[in-house]
């Protein structure tokens, strides 16, 4: 049975950083290319950032570039999210991601790309 626990979230101050973790088990993790996603309320599910199965090719949305760093190391079966200079508007419920692929191609933003979803970390950010 696959499992994907989120870690890390909380309420900073805009400015601030946090690093989300996603703890998988019961799938071949490095065959996985793996995925943040989040949802505030009232609006849909927003694909944030990818990362292939090795690590060496990383997709952002526009609107987390240069702020937010997606890693993962393998042998931990673990995926991060490394945020800074948080805004209020990254205000969400963030869920990591697996695919059934090991890149993660154009359609790394569409949520019908990935197969397993954890449950969610929510981060809230003041202003």
């Amino acid at each position: 049975q696959v499992q994907l626990v989120e870690s890390g979230g909380g309420s900073v101050q805009a400015g601030g950083s946090l690093r989300l973790s996603c703890a998988a088990s019961g799938l071949t993790f490095d065959d996985a290319a793996m995925g943040w996603f989040r949802q505030a309320p009232g609006k849909e599910r927003e694909g944030v950032s990818c990362i292939s199965r090795g690590g060496g090719t990383t997709y952002y949305a526009d609107s987390v570039k240069g702020r937010f760093t997606i890693s993962r190391d393998n042998a931990k079966k673990t995926l991060y999210l490394q945020m800074n200079s948080l805004k209020p508007e990254d205000t969400a419920m963030y869920y990591c991601a697996a695919a059934r692929r090991p890149s993660c191609g154009v359609s790394y933003g569409n949520a019908l790309t990935y197969s397993y979803w954890g449950q969610g970390t929510q981060v809230t950010v003041s202003s």
